[in-house]
């Protein structure tokens, strides 16, 4: 009878779990602009590091939210007035195994602090219009290179 309670307990936690995992996505994801985007998280090895997940425009910000994880707040959070885009790539070695292969890699500084994110092709090009649009008279340099290969 005990072996049955926990076997119980368990499914029981599990369940719970996947409820507030997709409760915690329908929360973040209920308003518009939403687009699959993965960030480098770490430099440690050559072309590991990236967790996938989603971004979010909200008003001058890119918010990105973990795709497996239960925090409500995002992970890392990219200001338009502070973004500059320095590189784009294609995926290299190990990134080709771990990212669908029509994905672009932006290698992008923020606040001083180099940043890498994929997203689809497709996606750029909506993201640099979004980076470059801003207040009338709000002149800056938001790209750093406009002789990027093709892509």
């Amino acid at each position: 009878m005990e072996i049955v309670e926990g076997i119980g307990i368990g499914f029981a936690a599990v369940i719970a779990a996947l409820l507030i995992l997709f409760a915690r996505r329908a929360l973040v994801t209920r308003t518009g602009g939403i687009i699959r985007l993965s960030v480098r998280v770490s430099t440690m090895l050559d072309g590991r590091g990236w967790s996938p997940g989603f971004g979010r425009f909200a008003g001058d910000e890119l918010r990105w939210y973990r795709m497996f994880s239960f925090a409500l707040r995002p992970k890392l959070a990219l200001s338009r007035k502070t973004l500059v885009v320095e590189r784009r790539r294609l995926p290299e070695g190990q990134e080709r195994l771990s990212m669908p292969a029509d994905w672009v890699i932006l290698r992008c500084t923020s606040q001083c602090a180099p940043v890498e994110i994929a997203m689809a092709r497709s996606t750029v090009t909506g993201f640099l219009s979004w980076i470059e649009a801003a207040a009338p008279g709000a002149a800056s340099p938001r790209l750093a290179s406009q002789d990027w290969p093709a892509a």
